[in-house]
């Protein structure tokens, strides 16, 4: 069916989901208010631009989360909103309040007041499974699903600030909508990879890239090491990559041990349920058309260890050199196929590991990061 008439707007538009969302609702006729953070940055505005469709039905609007107004202007208008704009950062957190909590739910709440304000129909809120984990306290011979919540107590205790605004923002969400009666519906992927649209790689994306660059795992270890020490600067200077992407895809993950090239280190919160770029977009317009579509939504293809993912990449890309791990990363992580039932049910057919595998690889290649 045509939307041609129908305008909604997406934060967050510059991002890697974010322009999968676009790209996909201009594909489906609808017309859209996008925002960014600078309309004068090319690398987020550029590549919008240059969307099929988007010259004469994607508006750009440049806001600021704590800026209800400039928020306002972009929803003005508007049947339907796609939250997906969030603060994240992999720099030392020096302020949690201020560069990540408060831009998080705050954000979020002028969203949604803004969205209620202009009578919008329907409001789809990216989350994460971030907010679904770490949960120590899940137990251990069930499945990982929408009831699962991070446990707030352990984040503040691990200062892992990321997850904790994003599991804040959501419920935050969820009760503002019940307040407020404003239909509020949640997406909340894994790690998300495939064809990256933006110039600029999301976590997810640079983690595959240092796993197939053979020296991943030692890499993260040492930005876990020397995360409460250096500075953001230092990172780029000792790994040649600029990391302007969240460590969403570092923080989302239960624990394991890997010694690689000398390394050794405990890993917390390193869990991996990886989904493509194009299958998390569906998500977010099928619950959206979908008025029977209500709660949270698992968005991911398989839950599996991190170790059946090193050795799927490793199987189909040989010339590669993939480090060699252990089967189970994650003792005690149950692995699930369908486990994103609300989604499967509401007609989304996921793209299977090894497509997504495949598919991330030659964005790499196409974008110059590998050959």
């Amino acid at each position: 069916m045509s939307k041609q008439c129908e305008l909604v707007c997406v934060t967050g538009s510059s991002g890697a989901i974010g322009s999968w969302v676009v790209r996909l609702l201009l594909d489906r006729g609808f017309s859209i208010n996008a925002t960014v953070r600078d309309l004068n940055d090319e690398s987020e505005t550029k590549h919008l631009k240059a969307l099929e469709g988007a010259e004469s039905r994607l508006r750009l609007f440049q806001i600021d989360l704590l800026d209800y107004d400039s928020i306002a202007a972009a929803v003005a208008g508007c049947s339907g909103v796609f939250h997906l704009a969030s603060p994240c950062s992999v720099d030392k957190v020096h302020d949690p309040e201020k560069e990540m909590l408060d831009p998080a739910i705050k954000g979020t709440i002028n969203v949604l007041t803004a969205a209620k304000e202009a009578g919008v129909g329907r409001v789809v809120v990216t989350s994460s499974i971030s907010s679904m984990y770490p949960s120590p306290g899940w137990p251990a011979d069930k499945v990982r699903d929408e009831d699962s919540w991070t446990d707030l107590d352990y984040c503040k205790q691990k200062e892992l600030w990321y997850p904790m605004s994003k599991t804040l923002a959501e419920k935050a969400a969820w009760e503002f909508a019940k307040e407020k009666g404003l239909d509020v519906v949640v997406v909340n992927p894994g790690t998300v990879m495939g064809p990256n649209i933006p110039p600029r790689l999301n976590a997810s994306m640079v983690m595959f890239l240092r796993l197939l660059q053979g020296n991943f795992l030692c890499k993260l270890v040492l930005i876990r090491l020397f995360f409460d020490h250096v500075s953001l600067s230092t990172v780029r200077d000792l790994y040649g990559y600029d990391f302007n992407s969240c460590y969403d895809s570092i923080l989302m993950f239960t624990t394991f041990s890997v010694t690689l090239l000398g390394c050794a280190e405990t890993y917390e919160n390193f869990f991996i349920g990886p989904v493509h770029f194009k299958d998390v977009a569906l998500a977010h317009i099928l619950v959206y058309e979908n008025k029977s579509a209500s709660g949270r939504h698992l968005c991911v293809e398989p839950i599996s260890h991190y170790g059946d993912f090193a050795a799927k990449v490793a199987e189909l890309y040989p010339e590669y050199k993939i480090p060699s791990l252990p089967k189970d990363t994650q003792p005690g992580l149950l692995r699930a196929n369908g486990a994103s039932k609300k989604l499967i049910d509401l007609g989304l057919q996921f793209i299977p590991v090894e497509q997504i595998i495949k598919d991330s690889v030659e964005s790499l290649k196409s974008k110059g990061f590998i050959s």
